[in-house]
């Protein structure tokens, strides 16, 4: 047996034995004091430490980060909750990257490498995909939390039926409307909207395609050099995103502790079963139709995915993507477009999300919405939930809009903020993923996709 598996053997051993220790404690009188139990819970992570030194790869490194943030979390509260500043040192980093990376790589694909009416095409089949997904995502939710029946019955925790909610605006259609275009391109990078340096680049690669070439080739060159250099910034900053899964999930559990769970574990556990549900239905399908490799697929998107689901960041995990589905065989064109695109209009797992939460509402307050009713619901959601992605607290923005239009009380949304956190690390995940293969389908789609890159990258 190799070195790797013999750690991986030590490993299940430990941690099955730290399981057994720590589950019996709740139940049996050892005689052994916290300090010696919190040891032996350590024991399988240290064991998996030492295997991701044999691995010496980013992504076991990652879920390393987790498990152990979880426990110094639950061991050490008081010192985690101090922690959330490194993840957010980590998000500040990535963000930096994400107004160059998309201008740099949309400008490259448009000018450089795709004609104008490819541009177009690509436009109108991301949009169609995205919708489509999307409004299976939406019905997929609305089935899930009618048959768990979650936020029947649901005690109210005191802590969270006190205080206000986050003063939100409310969004006109002329506002959605007007959100996708920037007025001043410095301010909407300085507030990371992610739209509308999407629609700037698109515009300037469009402009930089029309001039003449003595023109066009120095602005290629140095948008070619750019998204070369912002690679290399991003894989530096990968460096850290260890460091700041840790200190997200550590912060969390210490914040949150594992007991508050406990009365609404009904409606997160919904959420995960459906969004699990979803990827089955949905995305497996998908892959298996278009003959898309599933397992290489997997191993591409493991690591963006994993950083999203710790840091419940989308931006965070962005820059990975993108390089990740570049190296699987989509085309950076492709990947350029779509996958920043999709950051605003395929957010599959928050669409799946604020069908539960809608209907959720209406459990907690013991409203029973007809499924006439629940169905004009998941209409409207099919149309505020696309305009609004990248507005600051714009599930929030959606779920009173929706409570308010439907004469819903908006006390049960301090419930759902109240593990909000823990939700949202599973649907950003799923966003990010979705995103991933929408790059994937609009390839195969253009014709486009390089299988034979998969296969040498060894993805």
């Amino acid at each position: 047996m190799g070195s790797s598996k013999r750690i991986l053997a030590c490993f299940i051993l430990a941690f099955s034995v730290a399981v057994i220790v720590h589950s019996l404690n709740h139940y049996l009188l050892w005689g052994m004091n916290a300090r010696v139990l919190t040891s032996l819970r350590w024991i399988p992570l240290a064991c998996y430490f030492i295997y991701a030194l044999q691995k010496k790869k980013l992504t076991t490194w990652i879920f390393v980060s987790m498990l152990m943030g979880v426990e110094f979390g639950y061991d050490v509260p008081l010192v985690a909750k101090e922690l959330n500043v490194v993840s957010q040192i980590f998000i500040h980093l990535v963000k930096t990257i994400i107004a160059p990376l998309i201008f740099a790589t949309l400008v490259t694909g448009i000018a450089g490498h795709a004609n104008l009416k490819q541009v177009g095409r690509m436009g109108w089949k991301s949009l169609l995909y995205f919708e489509i997904v999307s409004t299976i995502a939406l019905f997929i939710g609305l089935a899930a939390i009618n048959i768990s029946g979650a936020g029947i019955g649901v005690i109210i925790p005191p802590e969270m039926a006190k205080g206000t909610l986050p003063a939100v605006q409310s969004q006109t259609w002329h506002d959605i409307i007007l959100h996708i275009f920037p007025e001043n391109i410095a301010k909407s990078i300085a507030e990371g909207q992610v739209l509308q340096i999407v629609v700037f680049s698109i515009l300037f690669g469009i402009a930089v395609a029309m001039v003449k070439e003595q023109f066009r080739t120095p602005m290629l060159r140095f948008t070619e050099s750019l998204t070369a250099v912002m690679f290399k910034f991003t894989n530096i900053i990968m460096l850290f995103a260890p460091f700041a899964v840790f200190s997200a999930i550590a912060y969390s559990v210490g914040h949150m502790g594992l007991d508050v769970l406990l009365n609404l574990f009904h409606l997160l556990a919904t959420l995960y079963v459906a969004l699990l549900v979803f990827v089955l239905l949905v995305f497996l399908p998908i892959m298996l139709v278009l003959r898309i490799p599933v397992v290489k697929f997997i191993r591409a998107v493991a690591e963006p995915a994993t950083i999203a689901f710790a840091t419940t960041s989308s931006e965070s995990a962005l820059p990975r993507a993108m390089e990740n589905m570049e190296q699987f065989g989509v085309p950076r064109k492709i990947v350029s477009f779509v996958m920043p695109t999709g950051y605003s209009f395929n957010l599959d797992g928050t669409t799946l999300y604020l069908a539960m939460a809608s209907i959720f509402v209406a459990n907690m307050a013991g409203i029973r919405l007809s499924f006439e009713t629940q169905i004009i619901m998941m209409l409207t959601l099919m149309l505020t939930s696309k305009g609004v992605a990248a507005v600051p607290r714009a599930s929030l923005v959606i779920l009173l809009g929706t409570a308010a239009s439907f004469g819903l009380p908006t006390w049960p949304i301090f419930i759902i903020l109240g593990i909000d956190e823990l939700m949202d690390m599973a649907r950003t995940a799923i966003n990010v993923i979705g995103n991933c293969l929408a790059t994937v389908v609009v390839a195969k789609w253009e014709g486009e996709f390089n299988q034979d890159k998969t296969h040498q990258d060894g993805v």
